[in-house]
């Protein structure tokens, strides 16, 4: 993994948990950008379908997106909290992350069991 988690919890209400730490070592800040490194959204999404693949012990990848929004930058270090909920028995997850009490990035993120090599040839 190219972040480290620190804690996951799965509660029975149909929410989870999660915190986590990107080091300053991660590919993701080689390009984003060298003298002001920045954690790209699409990394923060990656990270919270791996986090909800994880909790439920499955293989997903992301499907769809709805609604998402940055609202801060995500530097080298930082420590993230990952908050999810869902309804009962879908793939549709609602989620936020934050950092020190303010939103980093929120929204709504379908997620779909990845298919194997062999499945698709």
């Amino acid at each position: 993994m190219w972040y480290s988690l620190l804690s996951l919890k799965k509660n029975a209400d149909s929410t989870l948990s999660a915190q986590v730490t990107v080091s300053d070592g991660s590919p993701w800040f080689t390009g984003h950008f060298p003298d002001n490194p920045i954690l790209p959204g699409i990394a923060q999404l990656n990270m919270i379908a791996e986090v909800i693949a994880l909790a439920r012990q499955e293989n997903l990848c992301i499907k769809a997106l709805r609604r998402v929004k940055f609202k801060k930058i995500v530097q080298p270090g930082e420590r993230l909290e990952i908050h999810v909920s869902t309804k009962a028995k879908t793939n549709q997850y609602t989620f936020r992350i934050t950092s020190e009490m303010q939103d980093v990035c929120s929204g709504t993120i379908s997620l779909a069991e990845k298919q194997s090599l062999e499945k698709t040839s």
